[in-house]
């Protein structure tokens, strides 16, 4: 009788425990033996103006690319997720994960067993006065003369609001949220 009941318990506290240091939540389980791409990923739980739903599946499966022709490649945001001889090519991102990598992650990569698992980004891209856990520092750029320290929530806005940026000027039909919309991308409640 005590069996039946610890073990569920244990279960439960271990799950409640992963999910507490994830660094985002998924609506679609991760297994190790048959990897899932997330559809939906909710970011910024915490922030002020609320949190952010981030429609994984339609960015990685339809026309988003810049242009509107592709869907956006895995390392545009993932970028840690290639050889360091291909994250040379897109400065200033600098950094491959693991250093030694030579898998570049694609939606055909992803579910191969040599391809090293996705990196979270508060790995490296964390809150002010904490510790990344692969980097000694959380990374910084230089722009403009200035020296922007990518925490989490400046490397997601560097990245999504640029990459928004980037289509309105390309497509000014579309219709993207932009960086001086906040709350286009985050809600309460």
């Amino acid at each position: 009788m005590k069996r039946r009941i610890i073990i569920p318990l244990l279960v439960v506290f271990a799950c409640l425990g992963l999910t507490a240091n994830s660094s985002f939540q998924t609506t679609t389980p991760q297994d190790d033996d048959c990897p899932v791409s997330p559809d939906v990923i909710v970011l910024a739980e915490k922030a002020a103006l609320g949190k952010v739903t981030f429609n994984h599946g339609s960015h990685n499966s339809k026309n988003y690319n810049i242009d509107g022709t592709a869907p956006i490649t895995c390392v545009e945001c993932h970028h840690v997720e290639q050889p360091a001889s291909e994250v040379v090519k897109l400065p200033p991102l600098k950094t491959a994960y693991p250093a030694d990598r030579t898998v570049t992650l694609t939606a055909e990569t992803f579910r191969e067993p040599d391809t090293p698992k996705v990196t979270t980004c508060r790995s490296c891209h964390i809150p002010k006065n904490a510790e990344p856990t692969i980097l000694t520092e959380i990374p910084q750029i230089e722009e403009s003369g200035k020296t922007i320290v990518l925490t989490n929530q400046n490397a997601f806005h560097t990245n999504c609001a640029g990459c928004h940026a980037q289509v309105v000027k390309a497509r000014p039909n579309v219709k993207p949220p932009t960086a001086m919309k906040c709350t286009t991308c985050h809600k309460r409640g």
